[in-house]
């Protein structure tokens, strides 16, 4: 079981695909995603990595938390979550998620917090019919109905559906498909909508419940191991020798 990463939303587009077809997706960005912290089994009695995410202000910050910020040495975060992972997913304080932590193809599950909606009546909020718009009826054409029986037991049930408030709960939104991920750029493009307004934090993971695609990094898609990958990768320079051992000795000129 992998980690999962705190990405903000940034808002919805389109990406056309090589048929011409287009998709709408839903941006997401990775803002230096870090680990924070991590929980063992021998300490804490459960295996997690907690994350930070986005740059907080000294003056927004708790002391508390900005010990912990130092203590990890990690700028201040404006977004804090664990998540539990298995034993050989645990991954060092400091490292980095990239985008490439996901791949194209892959599922995932997504947690938000939806958009407030305020006070609002039965049938925005629950779908409700409404009643009749004629046939005696005359003012309360999408009024809620009954609620309760008669005298017994001459009360109203918990959890009946009527006006309320609506939205501003978290929600999680299962099953999302990754369109495309830019590791550059620190993006990930999800297919349709996800919860949360724009600039919201959200919660991305594994999908529980549909496993589609193993070829996802293990333990993590981490950003200072592709870093390190790319100086590898660096051209050698031609003046410089491919094996320094079977180099010539250098000599001052002088023979004996």
């Amino acid at each position: 079981m992998r980690t999962g990463v705190i990405a903000k939303k940034v808002g919805m587009t389109r990406l056309f695909q090589e048929d011409g077809r287009h998709v709408p997706v839903t941006v997401l960005a990775l803002e230096n995603c870090q680990v924070v912290s991590v929980r063992t089994a021998d300490r804490d009695g459960y295996v997690a990595v907690q994350l930070g995410a986005g740059e907080a202000k000294q003056k927004n910050v708790a002391k508390p938390q900005r010990e912990h910020f130092a203590k990890a040495e990690v700028p201040l975060k404006a977004q804090v979550a664990e998540f539990r992972v298995a034993d050989d997913a645990v991954l060092e304080v400091g490292s980095t998620i990239a985008a490439s932590h996901f791949v194209a193809g892959q599922l995932v599950d997504i947690t938000g917090q939806t958009q407030g909606k305020g006070f609002a009546g039965g049938m925005k909020r629950w779908g409700f019919g409404g009643m009749r718009a004629t046939h005696g009826v005359s003012i309360s054409h999408r009024a809620l109905g009954s609620t309760g029986q008669r005298q017994d037991p001459g009360r109203v049930f918990k959890n009946k559906k009527m006006a309320g408030h609506m939205g501003d709960r978290q929600r999680t939104q299962q099953n999302l498909e990754v369109v495309r991920t830019d590791d550059e750029r620190g993006l990930i493009f999800v297919k349709g909508s996800v919860p949360g307004s724009k600039n919201a934090w959200l919660l991305v993971r594994d999908a529980v419940k549909v496993s589609r695609h193993t070829e996802a990094p293990y333990p993590a898609g981490i950003k200072q191991a592709a870093n390190d990958l790319e100086i590898s990768n660096e051209p050698v320079a031609a003046d410089t020798p491919a094996d320094v051992s079977a180099a010539p000795e250098a000599t001052d000129g002088q023979e004996g």
